[in-house]
């Protein structure tokens, strides 16, 4: 098969499939594994993808998302060019491991679907429950502060890491916060997961130099923490390192 990939997660995921001979083209953010994507043309950024060269390197398949707002007119393009897709929307930890099971089965290897999926439940087992689970701001984005929701799998891998997400019951994705809202939510951990940042540009003094916030426990304690967004935003086989790493942002400090 000729696989084209229009997202991260869904490169990251045909690589941990064993797939990576069907890959023909990626998205120009593909950067994982490094020397499958070097040698594959890249089609421009999630938000610019470029239909017509994809429909000129005839694929069998192409696998897309509605992960980010505006994917909707990337996918509605390549459907409108006769492009075969497969459309990933995950809202939860077992929506991802739905995806992987689907891709598998598009790509005819079923079984490598249930086994990847397997690998990735044993790797992140739920921390045997804690006397009491940090609050935990994760940030998408800084300006507005925009933090994950109920329909987000990054509050399950919180959840899972022995953490609580106050805006857990906000039914929706993600929501842009009220600076008021975070500092009555107290946060005691807060996870630096700017999306589309470089992680060596995440700065906690941004976090901690904002007005009002000296008395959130978590600048207060110092327990602002990076995470790359590679690691929690794209939702694939590498959220196991960014659930290894709230597992340890989230230990008892000393």
């Amino acid at each position: 098969m000729r696989i084209i990939s229009h997202t991260c997660s869904n490169t990251e995921i045909v690589c941990a499939l064993g797939a990576a001979a069907m890959l023909v083209a990626v998205d120009a953010d593909s950067d994982h594994p490094a020397d499958v994507v070097a040698g594959l043309p890249k089609l421009g950024r999630d938000l610019d993808f470029d239909v017509d060269a994809s429909l000129a390197l005839q694929p069998d398949l192409v696998l897309s998302s509605l992960t980010v707002p505006g994917h909707e007119r990337i996918v509605a393009g390549l459907q409108t060019a006769g492009l075969p897709t497969l459309v990933c929307d995950p809202q939860s930890l077992d929506d991802v491991y739905d995806d992987i099971r689907r891709i598998a089965a598009a790509l005819g290897i079923c079984g490598r679907g249930e086994a990847l999926v397997g690998e990735l439940r044993a790797a992140m087992p739920a921390v045997d429950e804690p006397r009491s689970r940090p609050r935990v701001l994760l940030e998408w984005w800084p300006k507005p502060v925009i933090a994950p929701c109920r329909r987000s799998w990054a509050s399950d891998l919180i959840h899972l890491a022995g953490g609580r997400n106050p805006w857990q019951h906000l039914d929706c994705k993600s929501r842009p916060l009220e600076e008021q809202e975070i500092i009555s939510a107290a946060p005691e951990v807060v996870i630096i997961s700017w999306c589309g940042v470089r992680a060596e540009n995440y700065r906690s003094d941004i976090v901690s130099r904002r007005p009002g916030w000296d008395s959130v426990p978590a600048v207060r304690n110092q327990r602002i923490v990076p995470i790359s967004e590679e690691f929690l935003g794209r939702p694939g086989p590498r959220l196991v390192e960014g659930y290894q790493r709230l597992r340890a942002a989230f230990a008892e400090p000393g």
